[in-house]
């Protein structure tokens, strides 16, 4: 069963920088996800939906790392 899981799927290791631009091999990837996403909702927007959350989290966490470099730690719910 793993071995059937195995072939079926893709792995395909992403890296987003705050300041650069993503890969023309992982935009393409993300397009095609959002696009099977679409698929499966009938929303025509997913794979815009995608790249925005994707932004969003590499935003959070840019905050939390500059966050943490203040040495700042009085907000708990960060």
């Amino acid at each position: 069963m793993m071995m059937m899981m195995m072939m079926m799927m893709m792995m395909m290791p992403i890296a987003l920088e705050t300041l650069g631009p993503i890969s023309e091999v992982a935009e393409q990837f993300l397009t095609d996800l959002g696009h099977r996403i679409t698929s499966v909702s009938a929303d025509d927007k997913e794979a815009q939906f995608l790249f925005q959350r994707l932004s969003v989290a590499l935003q959070r966490f840019d905050a939390r790392l500059l966050h943490e470099s203040l040495g700042i730690d009085d907000d708990p719910d960060f």
